[in-house]
């Protein structure tokens, strides 16, 4: 016989009882019933587990051995029932919301967002730097909405079933640390002027780098050097004059560094939130969407560069004609 957790209760309810006919009618059974089931127990633990006189009984060492152990059992057994019970309401109550996006602040954001306007829903994020990961993913259904974006009126990335809608557009900046000689002044600097730099840049799978060496050679110039990297490894080469970068309007204000548009804006960035319709409620998906907005909006107010350069050149919307999404 294999011990369980009833014949701990059986011996725990003996003990307490202090004699078989006590323990027997607390538990329900007739007391031959429990006598016999006792045995059974004693059998399969090797030894008496209580002594039997005209006054009830008494456990033995060995009784009082498994009593020492049901006392550390049993509640751990009942609070670990309690708990997988609170967890399973709290699984199926709670909404559970699965974010993908590129590294930048804006998923930061959203998730800052969200947790105001659906605080009881749990929040999960992957970040990656491959689109086309962010769009497999969503069509695997192994994310709900994905932050992703192209370079200008670029196609967004995944397979065609997916939803895209437009969050924002916004120019390419350039990082230039503070002591350079573009880093001042009333102009918005040429990218011909900046023929003789290194550059940095963060990784994509999408057109970024090839719009960008098309640009260069509109400029004129052919780019010397550029240093796909993380987002802090970027900034550490700007900052002590390894390279200049290349950044969202929405990069956030960073010490030692200037941010500054380009003249004519010869780049822009479409920031894109996708999802699958067929896992994802409409209401739902203009939430999420509203929300993305929000926290691209929060963003652009925060750069100061961005701020003067929209008091300057004002929003423009480079999105579908007809403001439907991709589909």
């Amino acid at each position: 016989m294999e011990l369980e957790l009833r014949h701990l209760r059986t011996i725990r309810a003996i003990a307490e009882a202090g004699s078989l006919t006590r323990a027997a009618a607390e538990l329900g059974l007739a007391q031959p019933a429990l006598s016999a089931q006792l045995r059974r127990i004693e059998r399969t633990l090797g030894g008496t587990l209580f002594e039997r006189g005209r006054f009830g009984v008494r456990a033995t060492a060995l009784g009082e051995l498994v009593l020492e152990r049901t006392r550390v059992v049993l509640p751990a057994v009942s609070e670990l029932q309690r708990e997988a019970a609170r967890f399973a309401r709290t699984r199926r109550t709670r909404e559970r919301l699965r974010l993908g996006g590129t590294h930048g602040p804006l998923l930061g954001a959203l998730v800052d967002r969200l947790a105001d306007a659906a605080p009881e829903a749990t929040v999960t994020t992957c970040a990656s730097w491959s689109e086309r990961e962010l769009a497999e993913l969503l069509t695997e259904g192994r994310l709900d909405f994905a932050l992703a974006g192209t370079c200008g009126s670029a196609p967004p990335p995944g397979a065609p079933q997916l939803i895209w809608e437009e969050i924002a557009v916004d120019p390419v900046f350039v990082m230039l640390p503070e002591g350079h000689r573009l880093a001042l002044g009333p102009e918005e600097p040429d990218l011909a002027a900046l023929a003789g730099e290194e550059w940095a840049c963060v990784p994509g799978d999408g057109c970024f780098a090839d719009c960008f060496t098309a640009a260069c050679a509109r400029a004129g110039f052919t780019p010397r050097r550029m240093y796909e990297t993380d987002t802090a490894s970027c900034v550490h080469l700007v900052q002590v004059g390894r390279a200049v970068g290349l950044c969202r309007a929405t990069f956030p204000p960073t010490p030692g560094i200037t941010t500054r548009p380009l003249a004519g804006t010869p780049l822009n960035w479409r920031h894109l939130l996708g999802w699958h319709p067929a896992t994802q409620q409409p209401d739902r998906a203009a939430t999420v969407l509203a929300q993305a907005r929000g926290a691209h909006a929060g963003a652009a107010a925060r750069s100061g560069s961005y701020a003067e350069w929209l008091a300057v050149h004002g929003a423009r919307d480079q999105g579908p004609s007809d403001g439907s999404p991709w589909e």
